[in-house]
């Protein structure tokens, strides 16, 4: 892939999605690794629940599925130990949070990315690291702007 300066909005997002297709090959790596007991779809909901305990509904429709397949999903990790249910006060909505387990598996993929992100990025030149991480900075930046037409993402540190 080669950039240029004067590409523009459109060959410049051809260039970010080979480069995003890149990076999530690297940074997907350890979720299929032999001692991560769950799929992706099940880490997604883990990771949701890692922002704070909610309602099925809730997840079913951050995870773009069914309640019914939502509630599904919550069995199994439940029975994995990964994650709660906590009936309400009327105890007709349940809610569902990570457990101890649930947190430290995600706090180990967590590093695990870390890792395998930090072993390319060994390979770069600095000022190119440097580069890159500029210009996802002010991507962030951009994306998080109400006139990008998406929710504003919180903000990077």
């Amino acid at each position: 892939m080669v950039v240029t300066p004067d590409h523009g909005p459109v060959e410049s997002a051809t260039a970010l999605d080979e480069a995003a297709s890149t990076l999530m090959d690297v940074w997907s790596r350890p979720h299929t690794a032999a001692d991560v007991p769950v799929p992706s779809t099940q880490l997604r909901a883990l990771f949701i629940l890692e922002r704070g305990p909610v309602n099925i509904s809730r997840l079913a429709a951050e995870l773009g599925a069914l309640v019914s397949s939502a509630s599904r999903l919550c069995d199994r990790l439940e029975a994995s130990g990964l994650l709660l249910r906590d009936p309400g006060r009327d105890r007709r909505e349940i809610t569902v949070r990570l457990t101890s387990d649930g947190q430290q598996l995600l706090d180990r993929l967590r590093a695990r990315r870390c890792e395998e992100v930090a072993q390319v990025l060994a390979t770069m030149p600095a000022p190119a690291r440097d580069a890159l991480l500029w210009g996802l900075a002010e991507f962030h930046e951009a994306a998080s702007r109400p006139d990008a037409g998406g929710e504003p993402f919180p903000r990077l540190t």
